[in-house]
C-alpha cells in the first residue's frame, strides 16, 4: 500500500496514515520542537479533523485505489479515562479511549443511581465523661473521718447450676400465671359467646312465634272480612274442618235417634254457614268487579313510558291511550249516581254513539272451549289446565263450586311455596323450565303424597315454614332434584358443596325413592316427559365419566 506521497506502508503499520495525517504529525512534531528551544515563543494551534479523507489502497502490483472514509463524530462526550499534563505549556494529555458506544444496560426495574445512597445522616448524642476522683486513706499524719462508710459483707455465693434453676422457676410461675390468665379469657369469650348465641336464639325463637301469631292474626282477619278468593277458600276450609269435629264429637257420644237429630242439626247450621258465605262472596265480588274494572281501564289509559340513558323518564300517549282515556271518563260518568237527569241522557247519548258491533263476530269465537259440567262456551282462559291434562274438563268456576260444596280445600299455602321457588330459580339465571310448567295442583300431589307435608331434616309439619329447594344445586329444580324444607335448613342446604360428606347414606338412600317416586308420577305427563329423559341421559354421562375414565396416552 502506498501512503499520500506515494511510499510504502509496511503490514504492521496504520493504512489510516495518509497525507494528511502526515502533515498533521510534521505540524504537532514542528510545535513540539519549537516548544522545546523557545517556550516563551510557543503558540498552539488547533487542528480540525475533516469529515471525509482519501485512503490509497494498492490492488495490484502496479495499481493503486482511492477509497474514500467518512470520519464518524461521536454523538456523545468522550469520557475522562486519566491521562497528563505538561506543567510548561499546560496542554492535557488524555489516555485513549474507544470509540465504540458503550452498550446500554437492561433495565431491572431497580434504582441503581439515588442521592439517598449518597447521603450521610447525622445525629447529636450526648455521652457522660468519666470523672476522675481520688480516694484518701488515714495515715500517719492525717485522720480522715469513717463516720458515713458502711461495713459490707460478702453474700452466699451462687452457682451456675443454682442460678439456672432459680430462673427456670421463675419462668415456670410466669408460665403457669400466663396460662391461667390466658384460660380464663378463652372461657370468658366461650361464655360470652353462648351468652349471645342463647340471646339470639330466644329473640329467633320470638320472632318466630310473633311471625306465626301474625300469620294466624291475618288469617282470623280474612275469614272474618274476606275479599279475595284465596280468603274465601280459607274460610270454606274453616268450616270443612268445624263439620268434621263437629261429626266426631256427635259420633262418639250419640247414638240412635238422638245422633240422627245431631246431625240434622249440624246440617242445617252448615248452611246457614254457607248461606252466609254466600252473601259475603256476592258483595265482595261485586266490590272486586268494580276494582278490576277501574283498574283495567286506568292502566290502558296510561300514557307509554320508558327510561332514557341519562335515567329520565319518557311519557307518550298514542291514539290507543286517548282512545281508552275517553272510555275511563265514559265509564265513571255512568257510574255516577246523583248526575241531573239531562246530563245523564247526553252521557248514554255518548255512551250509544261510542259503542259498536264488531266487524267480525266470528273473530270472538276463537279459542273458546266447552265446559263438560255447566255446558257453557268459554274463553280457553277460563279453564285449568294441570300438567297431566289432556283435556279441557271444566272450567274454573265449576271447580271451585265442586271444592265448596264438596272438598273444600285450600290451596294458598301451595301457592305461596309454589310462588317463592319461582321466585328462586329466576334468580339462578340459568333457564330453569320445569318449574314454571307446574301448576299448583302438581306441587300439591308433590308436597302432600310424597314429602308427607313435612320437613325432610326437622319434620316440620307447619307449611308456611316450609320452602323447596333444589337437591343438588348444580342443576336445576325439577321433581326429582328438589327437597322440602324449613328456610333456615334451606339456607344452610344451599351452602354445601358435598352432599355425601353433608348427610348421611340412609338419609341419601331416602332422599333418592321421593326422587323416584316423583319421576314414576311425572313421566305419565308428555310435558315433563322429555325433560326427565334429557336429565337422565345427563346423569348417566356423568356416571360413565366418573366411574371409567379414559386412560392417558391411549390411543382412539
Amino acid at each position: 500500500m502506498a501512503s499520500g506521497t506515494g511510499t510504502m506502508i509496511g503490514d504492521n503499520e496504520n493504512p489510516g496514515r495518509t497525507r494528511a495525517n502526515l502533515d498533521e504529525t510534521i505540524q504537532s512534531e514542528k510545535l513540539h520542537l519549537d516548544q522545546e528551544h523557545s517556550p516563551g515563543k510557543a503558540v498552539q494551534q488547533d487542528y480540525c479533523m475533516p469529515d471525509v479523507v482519501t485512503v490509497r489502497i494498492q490492488t495490484d502490483s502496479d495499481s493503486f485505489q482511492d477509497v474514500v472514509v467518512k470520519i464518524e463524530r461521536p454523538t456523545y462526550q468522550k469520557p475522562f479515562l486519566g491521562g497528563f499534563k505538561n506543567r510548561r505549556t499546560g496542554v492535557e494529555f488524555h489516555n485513549a479511549g474507544s470509540q465504540t458506544i458503550p452498550k446500554k444496560l437492561p433495565d431491572k426495574g431497580i434504582l441503581v443511581f439515588h442521592r439517598e445512597t449518597q447521603t450521610v445522616f447525622e445525629k447529636n448524642k450526648q455521652q457522660q465523661t468519666t470523672n476522675t476522683t481520688s480516694t484518701q486513706m488515714t495515715k500517719t499524719g492525717l485522720y480522715v473521718s469513717n463516720k458515713t462508710d458502711k461495713l459490707i459483707t460478702p453474700g452466699k455465693y451462687i452457682t451456675a447450676e443454682e442460678y439456672h434453676k432459680r430462673r427456670l422457676e421463675a419462668v415456670i410461675v410466669i408460665q403457669r400465671d400466663f396460662r391461667r390468665w390466658h384460660a380464663t379469657n378463652i372461657v370468658q369469650k366461650l361464655g360470652e359467646e353462648k351468652r349471645l348465641r342463647l340471646e339470639w336464639e330466644a329473640q329467633e325463637e320470638l320472632r318466630r312465634k310473633k311471625e306465626k301469631e301474625e300469620k294466624l292474626r291475618r288469617e282470623h282477619k280474612r275469614r272474618l272480612n274476606p275479599k279475595t278468593k284465596g280468603d274465601f277458600e280459607l274460610l270454606y276450609h274453616a268450616l270443612e274442618l268445624w263439620r268434621q269435629e263437629e261429626t266426631e264429637q256427635i259420633n262418639r257420644t250419640l247414638t240412635g235417634a238422638e245422633r240422627k237429630a245431631a246431625l240434622c242439626g249440624l246440617l242445617e247450621q252448615e248452611a246457614q254457614l254457607i248461606a252466609s258465605i254466600g252473601r259475603h262472596k256476592l258483595n265482595a265480588d261485586e266490590e272486586n268487579r268494580q276494582k278490576a274494572i277501574l283498574h283495567f281501564l286506568n292502566k290502558c289509559a296510561q300514557p307509554k313510558r320508558w327510561k332514557a340513558y341519562d335515567g329520565k323518564i319518557t311519557e307518550m300517549d298514542t291514539q290507543f291511550t286517548l282512545r281508552a282515556r275517553e272510555l275511563l271518563e265514559i265509564y265513571c260518568s255512568i257510574s255516577m249516581s246523583d248526575i241531573p237527569q239531562d246530563e245523564r241522557i247526553d252521557v248514554l247519548l255518548t255512551l250509544k254513539r261510542t259503542v259498536k258491533v264488531p266487524p267480525d263476530p266470528l273473530k270472538l269465537y276463537k279459542n273458546v272451549n266447552c265446559c263438560q259440567t255447566c255446558k257453557n262456551y268459554l274463553p280457553s282462559t277460563a279453564f285449568p289446565v294441570a300438567a297431566n291434562t289432556h283435556t279441557t274438563g271444566r272450567c274454573r268456576l265449576c271447580c271451585k263450586l265442586d271444592n265448596e260444596a264438596r272438598h273444600r280445600e285450600t290451596f294458598l299455602k301451595c301457592k305461596l311455596i309454589l310462588e317463592n321457588l319461582r321466585k328462586s330459580e329466576a334468580d339462578y339465571q340459568d333457564d330453569a323450565k320445569i318449574v314454571f310448567l307446574l301448576q299448583h295442583q302438581d306441587l300439591q300431589y308433590l308436597i302432600e303424597k310424597i314429602w308427607g307435608c313435612q320437613s325432610a331434616l326437622s319434620a316440620c309439619s307447619d307449611l308456611y315454614d316450609l320452602v323447596m329447594v333444589r337437591w343438588d344445586k348444580q342443576h336445576e329444580w325439577s321433581p326429582w332434584n328438589t327437597i322440602l324444607l324449613t328456610e333456615h335448613e334451606a339456607d344452610a342446604h344451599l351452602k354445601l358443596c358435598d352432599l355425601q360428606k353433608a348427610y348421611e347414606a340412609a338419609f341419601i338412600h331416602r332422599i333418592k325413592h321421593k326422587h323416584i317416586w316423583a319421576k314414576n308420577y311425572f313421566a305419565q305427563i308428555q310435558a315433563m316427559a322429555s325433560f326427565l329423559q334429557r336429565s337422565e341421559n345427563q346423569t348417566n354421562a356423568n356416571e360413565f365419566l366418573i366411574a371409567t375414565p379414559f386412560p392417558t396416552g391411549a390411543k382412539t
